[in-house]
């Protein structure tokens, strides 16, 4: 049944990748390039790629306008996730959603237990849901974090996920 599922879902999705940070440029932001790479090694498009600073109002700025853009079926944010008074990526994104993915952010707290920093994942305020057509992931920053995501929630389940909020 999964399967079937698989096979109808969008093949290629369209993305803009986001990163949050107050020190990052494109020459360091491992974790963007990261999620773009990974993007595009499975047939997937970037077609926008912003680095904003750890502001609501930014972050909110740049995401909605991932979501006004025709073109965009999902915008992967890195960054800004933690508890520090400069992680408000998660203030930002939620007030966005119309359905929140719940089991995106469970999921990656249990994966991060059990297979990268054991119980410092309860730190992680990582979230995903959708926004009319267009579907948000944000996680944390860090290259393991992004990788962990990536690779076992996000890559295998994005097409499934743009191909249902797009029924």
């Amino acid at each position: 049944m999964l399967e079937d599922h698989r096979k109808k879902s969008a093949h290629t999705v369209r993305c803009k990748v986001l990163t949050v940070s107050d020190t990052r440029n494109e020459d360091t932001d491992k974790s963007g390039k990261l999620i773009k790479d990974l993007l595009t090694g499975e047939g997937h498009v970037v077609e926008h790629y912003e680095i904003v600073p750890d502001e609501n109002l930014i972050i909110k700025r740049a995401v909605q306008s991932g979501l006004q853009d025709p073109d965009i079926d999902a915008v992967l944010i890195n960054g800004g996730t933690g508890f520090s008074k400069r992680d408000v990526t998660i203030e930002a994104v939620q007030t966005l959603f119309e359905k929140e993915i719940v089991g995106f952010g469970e999921l990656f707290r249990y994966l991060s237990f059990t297979e990268d920093i054991g119980s410092a994942a309860i730190l992680s305020r990582a979230a995903a849901g959708t926004a009319g057509e267009t579907v948000i992931f944000a996680m944390p920053g860090s290259t393991g974090a992004v990788k962990l995501a990536m690779r076992k929630l996000i890559l295998p389940e994005i097409g499934h996920i743009v191909s249902e909020i797009n029924k």
